[in-house]
């Protein structure tokens, strides 16, 4: 019997999903490349961050032989895209996501990281957190975009206090670790990617996207049951992108779909 995959670890969902041939969007069924999500681990880590092999088995918790195997396989369907011109996703593989835990995590200043105490705001045990994408008391419309969450802490049905937090230039999937280490329960937001969206699944955050207005309106009418939102919302905002591989929410959703999950 062979032995079991260890989980890699991953920092955060890419911030985009899948990349198509520019004139072939959505045409290419059953020919996508699929590149999982330790597979983009080890491409981001090596190839974006500049770590040695080395280093990135140690961010990622794995051998360095089983990084160069990850490695090697990334790089061979990264040559198949390119070369025969193939639609990209990414989904699935053996990972967890990185809770910031561990002697091995190299972004020091990752908001999940404990020696990072800027998100590490007390929150009561009965109390709820609700987070709100946040611009000049408005709900900012793009998720990956927005610069600040105000965050509500709720008890017994009431808002006992507000306070607005920066979220200090992390984009896309890396806000939900931002959203993880602030203990938010709820997010209210208007327009939000797949990716994004995959990662507050996993992180246990429930999500009212598509809701605009006020900030604090929309948060007294969450806590009446009444919020405007939608249910299937996908941002917008990247739709000159589709081309060059932005995908917000048609495309990117099947980001857990075949994937095997480790939990420690």
């Amino acid at each position: 019997m062979s032995r079991p995959r260890k989980c890699r670890r991953v920092c955060h969902f890419p911030q985009t999903l899948a990349f198509y041939p520019e004139g072939d969007e959505g045409n290419l069924a059953g020919k996508d490349v699929i590149l999982t999500l330790d597979e983009y681990e080890t491409i981001r880590l090596i190839d974006h961050e500049g770590f040695s092999q080395e280093q990135c088995g140690s961010q990622m918790g794995i051998a360095r032989t089983t990084v160069q195997q990850i490695y090697a396989d990334a790089r061979k369907k990264l040559a198949d895209v390119l070369v025969e011109g193939r639609s990209l996703r990414i989904q699935g593989g053996d990972y967890r996501l990185c809770d910031g835990s561990g002697q091995f995590c190299a972004f020091k200043d990752c908001c999940r990281h404990p020696g990072n105490p800027t998100y590490h705001i007390p929150k009561g045990e009965n109390q709820m957190r609700i987070a709100v994408t946040y611009e000049n008391g408005e709900i900012f419309q793009h998720f990956g975009r927005t610069e600040a969450f105000k965050i509500y802490d709720v008890e017994e049905g009431k808002v006992v206090s507000s306070q607005v937090v920066s979220t200090n230039g992390s984009g896309h999937g890396a806000l939900a670790g931002v959203l993880t280490s602030l203990k938010a329960d709820v997010l209210i937001c208007g327009g939000i990617g797949g990716g994004a969206q995959a990662a507050l699944a996993e992180a246990g955050i429930k999500l009212y996207g598509g809701a605009s207005g006020s900030a604090d309106e929309a948060v007294e009418s969450y806590l009446a049951g009444n919020l405007a939102f939608d249910p299937d919302v996908h941002c917008d905002h990247h739709g000159e992108h589709h081309h060059e591989g932005g995908t917000c929410g048609e495309h990117g959703c099947g980001g857990h779909d075949g994937g095997h999950h480790c939990h420690s």
